[in-house]
């Protein structure tokens, strides 16, 4: 990459020019090699992201899915899997190591998720979680936004996870991670356990806001502009991160789930973290969209007031108050990305089961 064409490209300018960082949004090595030259500080993964990782670059790991199989002769098909996401992860983490170093451990990390499986069940995230910080020095736990998850988050950063909140849509579920991770590191400190390194991340999936009113519309016969159902996750966005710097939350908010240059251009400027992924990380670095401050620009008043409106789970989104922690499992964005998210995971064990138990009718991969 061209030293003066790497400066020039708008996702850089983003990261040298404002306060915004940007992370990939894939643990993918060509992917992430691409997005640390732009300038990303991070990276994450998931479900759905280890199996399109192992599809696109499965050269590069069909031998070793072979040798842990042939390692471990009483391992199931689970235990191969995880091995698997935990050893993608390690290696985003290898690349983003000195990121981490340069900026002193409070950036260039890799998010690596929690069984989604797992939503129900805080002591079984919480162990996962303490796993996978022993992994690498420089991860980053992804713990769902569920009531048993907003448990977890309190604990799991009492015990020294740096978390990063996901499965998450509305200011509500993002005031309640906020609030679980000050607790967690008020325990933290008042036992005399270091704080100071760590960086906990509160995601808000803006663009699956915008999928769930789109659906929610269709649903319930809802007749709104269209174009402003594009903006439902950038107003919760910028109120969220309004009330988190009104109350000193330490919690740094990310924007995830990108559905057009908006959830982009409109947040460049905030003191937030970008999760993109590379389509459109390629997308914006080829368009003639102008980086500059936006951030601090409010949502049109008459797209806000319409959504608030006509649809009730923009109110529920909205509003500090507009859930309460019992009511994040039912609320249809999560519903919808749980069982998204939890499907991938089982798409993914039958990729490897395929290794295991390869198809008797199919010629087999070299």
């Amino acid at each position: 990459m061209n030293t003066n064409t790497q400066f020039k490209s708008p996702l850089h300018q983003t990261v040298t020019t404002t306060p915004t960082d940007y992370w990939n949004d894939s643990c993918s090595v060509e992917e992430l090699t691409y997005a640390i030259e732009h300038g990303a500080v991070g990276a994450t993964s998931n479900p759905t992201i280890v199996l399109n990782v192992l599809k696109k670059e499965m050269p590069l790991w069909r031998d070793r899915i072979k040798q842990i199989i042939a390692d471990n002769p009483t391992w199931s098909e689970v235990e191969v899997t995880w091995q698997v996401i935990e050893e993608l992860a390690v290696k985003g983490a290898e690349m983003l190591l000195p990121v981490f170093e340069r900026e002193k451990r409070k950036k260039g990390r890799l998010s690596i998720q929690t069984n989604p499986a797992f939503y129900r069940n805080a002591d079984a995230i919480v162990e996962q979680a303490l796993h996978f910080q022993s992994l690498a020095p420089n991860m980053q736990i992804k713990i769902p936004v569920t009531r048993a998850g907003i448990t977890a988050i309190e604990e799991a950063t009492y015990r020294g996870v740096n978390i990063n909140a996901t499965v998450n849509f509305t200011v509500p579920q993002a005031l309640a991670v906020a609030e679980a991770v000050e607790r967690g590191l008020n325990r933290r400190a008042a036992e005399g356990k270091d704080v100071a390194d760590m960086s906990p991340v509160c995601t808000i999936m803006i663009g699956r806001l915008d999928d769930w009113l789109q659906v929610a519309a269709l649903r319930d016969g809802i007749i709104t502009n269209p174009g402003y159902l594009y903006w439902g996750g950038i107003a919760c966005f910028k109120k969220a991160y309004g009330l988190f710097k009104e109350r000193r939350y330490r919690a740094r908010l990310l924007a995830a789930a990108y559905r057009h240059h908006l959830h982009w251009s409109e947040l460049i400027g905030g003191d937030v973290i970008l999760t993109i992924p590379y389509e459109w990380q390629l997308l914006f670095n080829a368009s003639d969209v102008e980086v500059k401050e936006r951030f601090h620009q409010p949502v049109a008043e008459e797209i806000v007031d319409e959504l608030y409106e006509k649809f009730p789970d923009f109110r529920k989104a909205f509003d500090a108050d507009g859930m309460t922690v019992a009511e994040f499992d039912s609320y249809g964005a999560t519903v919808r990305t749980l069982r998204s998210f939890i499907s991938s995971y089982h798409d993914l064990v039958a990729v490897i089961r395929d290794f295991m138990l390869p198809n008797p009718d199919v010629k087999p991969t070299k």
